[in-house]
Protein backbone atom coordinates (compact mmCIF):
# COMPACT_ATOMS: atom_id res chain seq x y z
CA UNK A 1 0.00 0.00 0.00
CA UNK A 2 1.13 3.69 -0.63
CA UNK A 3 1.57 5.85 1.67
CA UNK A 4 -0.27 9.03 0.88
CA UNK A 5 2.19 11.58 1.06
CA UNK A 6 4.02 10.03 -1.80
CA UNK A 7 3.24 10.10 -5.50
CA UNK A 8 3.31 7.39 -7.91
CA UNK A 9 6.95 7.31 -8.02
CA UNK A 10 7.51 7.17 -4.25
CA UNK A 11 8.54 10.79 -4.01
CA UNK A 12 7.23 13.04 -1.72
CA UNK A 13 3.86 15.44 -2.63
CA UNK A 14 3.97 18.86 -2.22
CA UNK A 15 1.54 20.20 0.40
CA UNK A 16 -0.12 21.75 -2.37
CA UNK A 17 -1.56 18.35 -3.07
CA UNK A 18 -1.07 16.13 -0.47
CA UNK A 19 -4.88 15.68 0.69
CA UNK A 20 -5.70 14.79 -2.86
CA UNK A 21 -5.54 11.35 -2.79
CA UNK A 22 -6.66 9.87 0.47
CA UNK A 23 -8.56 11.93 1.78
CA UNK A 24 -10.61 11.39 4.88
CA UNK A 25 -13.54 13.91 3.81
CA UNK A 26 -15.15 14.70 0.65
CA UNK A 27 -14.43 18.36 -0.03
CA UNK A 28 -17.72 20.36 0.67
CA UNK A 29 -16.72 22.92 -2.34
CA UNK A 30 -16.62 25.78 -0.12
CA UNK A 31 -12.73 25.67 0.94
CA UNK A 32 -9.72 26.22 -1.53
CA UNK A 33 -8.02 24.06 -3.40
CA UNK A 34 -4.91 25.09 -2.63
CA UNK A 35 -5.47 25.71 1.26
CA UNK A 36 -2.16 24.86 3.20
CA UNK A 37 -1.27 25.17 6.63
CA UNK A 38 1.01 27.46 7.97
CA UNK A 39 2.93 25.18 9.68
CA UNK A 40 6.19 26.89 9.96
CA UNK A 41 4.15 28.95 12.05
CA UNK A 42 2.14 26.57 14.20
CA UNK A 43 5.90 25.22 14.83
CA UNK A 44 7.43 28.41 16.05
CA UNK A 45 3.91 28.94 18.09
CA UNK A 46 3.94 25.58 19.56
CA UNK A 47 7.74 25.38 20.67
CA UNK A 48 7.54 28.87 22.29
CA UNK A 49 4.66 28.63 24.17
CA UNK A 50 5.44 24.85 25.26
CA UNK A 51 7.94 25.33 27.78
CA UNK A 52 5.60 28.63 28.50
CA UNK A 53 2.48 26.53 29.44
CA UNK A 54 4.86 24.28 31.38
CA UNK A 55 6.54 26.36 33.64
CA UNK A 56 2.86 28.33 33.97
CA UNK A 57 1.42 24.50 35.00
CA UNK A 58 4.46 24.32 37.64
CA UNK A 59 4.37 27.97 38.86
CA UNK A 60 0.20 27.49 39.75
CA UNK A 61 0.61 23.99 41.56
CA UNK A 62 3.74 25.37 43.52
CA UNK A 63 1.25 28.16 44.47
CA UNK A 64 -1.84 25.91 45.23
CA UNK A 65 0.39 23.92 47.29
CA UNK A 66 1.75 26.83 49.61
CA UNK A 67 -1.39 28.77 49.80
CA UNK A 68 -3.24 29.25 53.00
CA UNK A 69 -6.76 29.24 54.07
CA UNK A 70 -6.85 33.15 54.29
CA UNK A 71 -5.05 34.13 51.08
CA UNK A 72 -6.27 35.16 47.95
CA UNK A 73 -6.36 33.72 45.19
CA UNK A 74 -7.04 30.74 47.01
CA UNK A 75 -6.32 27.09 46.50
CA UNK A 76 -8.85 26.24 43.99
CA UNK A 77 -8.56 28.79 41.02
CA UNK A 78 -4.93 27.96 41.39
CA UNK A 79 -5.33 24.31 41.12
CA UNK A 80 -7.97 25.31 37.94
CA UNK A 81 -4.77 27.35 36.17
CA UNK A 82 -2.81 24.91 36.56
CA UNK A 83 -4.92 21.72 35.34
CA UNK A 84 -6.19 24.40 31.93
CA UNK A 85 -2.29 25.37 31.40
CA UNK A 86 -1.52 21.49 31.88
CA UNK A 87 -4.23 21.07 29.27
CA UNK A 88 -2.77 23.63 26.70
CA UNK A 89 0.89 22.59 27.23
CA UNK A 90 -0.67 19.09 26.42
CA UNK A 91 -1.95 20.15 23.37
CA UNK A 92 0.60 22.35 22.23
CA UNK A 93 2.83 19.20 22.25
CA UNK A 94 0.53 16.97 20.35
CA UNK A 95 0.62 19.88 17.91
CA UNK A 96 4.43 19.81 17.73
CA UNK A 97 4.46 16.23 16.79
CA UNK A 98 1.72 16.35 14.41
CA UNK A 99 3.29 19.20 12.83
CA UNK A 100 6.70 17.37 13.04
CA UNK A 101 5.03 14.51 11.49
CA UNK A 102 3.89 16.43 8.99
CA UNK A 103 7.31 18.28 7.57
CA UNK A 104 8.68 15.10 8.25
CA UNK A 105 6.51 13.45 5.11
CA UNK A 106 6.74 16.59 2.79
CA UNK A 107 10.60 16.04 3.26
CA UNK A 108 10.73 12.24 2.63
CA UNK A 109 12.34 11.38 5.34
CA UNK A 110 9.29 9.60 6.80
CA UNK A 111 9.18 5.64 7.14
Amino acid sequence: MRDEGTGQDGKPVSRARSGTIGRRFPRTGTEPVTARSPLRLRLLLAAVFLPLLVAGCALFAVGATDAGPGDSPGRGPLILLSAVCGVLALTALLDLLVILRRLRRERGTAR
